[in-house]
């Protein structure tokens, strides 16, 4: 286990190997705790990172033009989108 230095403004530096193993970004939070007189770094979760990226995905369709609608109401949109989904679950099963 790599020993770390605490820094002149209490930063502590994450061993490149440890941060690698736990898939860690630069802006990635991380809760910290004293256990039994020990320092314990969890990663946290603010955002579900798979709802950041799909709405990443989102956002990039809407740039690009690549959007349904408009809609008059709530129940023209969603038969719509039902509409949409049989037509791509025949278009799977062909």
């Amino acid at each position: 286990m790599p020993a770390v230095k605490i820094g002149v403004s209490r930063q502590v530096v994450i061993p490149k190997n440890v941060h690698d193993q736990l898939g860690l970004a630069p802006g990635d939070y991380l809760e910290v705790e004293v256990r039994a007189g020990k320092v314990v770094l969890t990663p946290k979760t603010l955002v579900d990172k798979r709802i950041e990226k799909r709405l990443a995905e989102a956002l990039e369709d809407f740039r690009k033009g690549r959007t349904y609608g408009p809609f008059d109401s709530a129940r023209e949109a969603i038969r719509f989108l039902r509409t949409e989904v049989r037509k791509r679950k025949k278009s799977k099963a062909s």
